[in-house]
């Protein structure tokens, strides 16, 4: 972690990540990137559909595989870079047939280690496997929910899942958040954790640096008029007034389930996440 000089009141505290240390110089691969526009909380009405999103720096788009269609053919990490639409670094490969992509990658990985996709490759940190050919108790990231189809959990900064068994052709995955789950044993999956794991540790220190992120500014509801929220109003400082708290539209929020009891995924959830205390 880098910290800084108290120079202002904002600066006492910030912390930021030692990209110096981790990353290799270099601008991204052009033809790997692409411009696009943020939706920022807006739906295609201009409607502001999720709240406290808006601004924030333009972006460069990086096309990240996160298929990895090319089986069998072994590939080069070329460079490892930094990735504003994502918290974990990104890696060029370089494949042995002169194909170029880009790809999450893990923890501990340097300029010049090898990679490799295949359903016979060495369970070691970046190379990608069968679920089924995993050893009980390694840690996996880019996980599929079905064959082919794509990772789709563990994908943020630091983050990794543990095979913990495999049963009738499932294998048993605990994810970052604690819950069990079943995903088939012929998807697929990368070996180790994803790099960049001092994401979590970051203070932002002042309100300026979250705007460049993207993030606006969260309003009390306490702090509103009896208008906007039901916590609204009265002369100084007052309680809810109410037994359990709501959102804006009064909806029961903080301990409410809203996930769907005929959801499809239902049948594959073995345990469910730890409530946090």
């Amino acid at each position: 972690m880098k910290k800084y000089k108290p120079t202002t009141p904002s600066r006492r505290g910030m912390t930021g990540i030692s990209y110096r240390d981790v990353l290799t110089d270099g601008k991204p691969k052009k033809s790997l990137t692409r411009g696009f526009r943020r939706a920022v909380g807006r739906n295609s009405f201009g409607r502001i559909t999720t709240r406290h999103k808006g601004g924030g720096v333009k972006r460069l788009y990086r096309e990240v595989d996160f298929k990895y269609d090319k089986k069998d053919i072994p590939a080069i990490i070329q460079s490892i870079e930094y990735d504003p639409n994502r918290s974990g670094f990104i890696a060029l490969i370089n494949y042995a047939d002169g194909e170029k992509r880009y790809i999450l990658v893990p923890g501990g990985m340097q300029k010049g280690d090898k990679i490799t996709v295949s359903k016979n490759a060495e369970i070691k940190p970046g190379n990608r496997m069968l679920l089924k050919n995993i050893s009980v108790g390694v840690f996996v990231y880019n996980i599929e929910l079905k064959p082919e189809s794509g990772a789709k959990l563990a994908r943020s900064a630091g983050n990794y899942a543990e095979v913990i068994a495999h049963d009738r052709g499932y294998a048993l995955i605990k994810l970052p958040s604690s819950e069990i789950r079943k995903v088939p044993d012929n998807a697929w999956a990368s070996i180790g954790q994803v790099s960049n794991d001092e994401h979590r540790l970051v203070v932002l220190g002042k309100a300026g640096r979250a705007r460049k992120m993207g993030i606006r500014p969260t309003v009390r509801g306490s702090a509103m008029n009896p208008c906007d929220h039901p916590f609204g109003g009265g002369e100084g400082r007052q309680g809810a007034g109410m037994r359990r708290p709501k959102n804006k539209w009064g909806k029961g929020v903080r301990g409410v389930k809203t996930r769907n009891k005929k959801k499809y995924s239902n049948i594959f959830i073995v345990s469910r996440r730890k409530k946090k205390k």
